[in-house]
């Protein structure tokens, strides 16, 4: 029995080794690398014993590091927030209002974005917010001023964030929405509450997994987004991404940079986990 169970154990280990050494080489080695590097002495292009935690204290004391890591927090919630709000109607009509053999259409055309370079989508951003663009010819036309959105970084930003994470937030919100139990809606309804209560107190808690599912999705990349500060603002609101680029390839400060870096994946994965706990709270009402 013992050496049945030890042939299997081995078994599973060589069938695992491919996938872990992967994960060992390429996630876990550069992170703790990164981990080892925020805790040394660092200076200009150089790195060095002995360990500190000058690096951290920094984050602290300088009010620039807090309002970057805060700004990017708070944009990235912001883009969150509007993108699964405008998800859910576009998930929920696919799949309640949208007849079976179409669906699979309908999904396909909410990937259409996707088929375009982003660097295209954010220039086709400028075309509708700048100055004399779709938005300022349409209020010219009525006798009102411009708005020039595109002048407003940061506000150019979340409206380009939330674009370019839609489709990711309206997939996991329809699969929890087919998986809904008709049946329940139709007794509620029967039982004589209203379309509205019916929503709340049935169809939103059974999908609150699958959205709390589309708020990691969106929330993780976006505050790590580096390209869309760097295009859209032109570097005028760095995030956090940003600044760890700047500290890593123009300032050469490795150690500076890999604990921003640090910084900010506990600061995400205490927000994750925070999500995670509502999604098993849901998942355990249900229940």
């Amino acid at each position: 029995m013992a050496a049945t169970s030890k042939s299997e154990a081995m078994s599973g280990l060589k069938l695992i080794s491919p996938t872990a050494i992967y994960v060992i080489l390429l996630l876990a080695v550069p992170l703790a690398t990164v981990i080892l590097y925020s805790v040394l002495t660092g200076g200009r292009g150089t790195i060095s014993l002995p360990f500190t935690f000058e690096n951290y204290a920094q984050l602290l004391e300088k009010p620039v590091y807090g309002y970057i890591m805060l700004k990017s927090l708070l944009i990235a919630l912001v883009v969150t927030f509007i993108t699964i709000v405008l998800a859910y109607p576009v998930a929920y009509f696919v799949s309640f209002h949208v007849r079976p053999e179409r669906k699979s259409l309908w999904l396909f055309l909410i990937t259409i974005p996707f088929w375009t370079s982003y660097i295209i989508r954010v220039s086709l951003w400028f075309v509708i917010l700048g100055y004399g663009g779709v938005v300022d010819s349409a209020l010219a036309s009525i006798g009102l001023e411009p708005l020039n959105i595109a002048s407003y970084s940061i506000l150019s930003i979340i409206i380009v964030l939330a674009h370019a994470y839609a489709p990711f937030a309206v997939l996991p919100i329809f699969v929890s929405l087919e998986k809904v139990d008709r049946s329940l809606l139709e007794a509620g309804q029967d039982l004589g509450e209203s379309r509205w209560a019916t929503f709340t107190r049935v169809t939103l808690p059974l999908t609150m997994p699958g959205v709390i599912a589309s708020v990691l999705i969106v929330f993780i990349p976006t505050v790590g987004d580096y390209v869309t500060p760097k295009l859209v603002a032109d570097g005028k609101e760095p995030m956090i991404a940003n600044f760890i680029e700047t500290q890593l390839l123009k300032l050469n400060n490795y150690a500076q940079g890999s604990a921003f870096a640090v910084t900010s994946m506990v600061m995400v994965a205490v927000v994750c986990l925070i999500f995670i706990l509502l999604n098993r709270r849901f998942i355990g009402g249900q229940k």
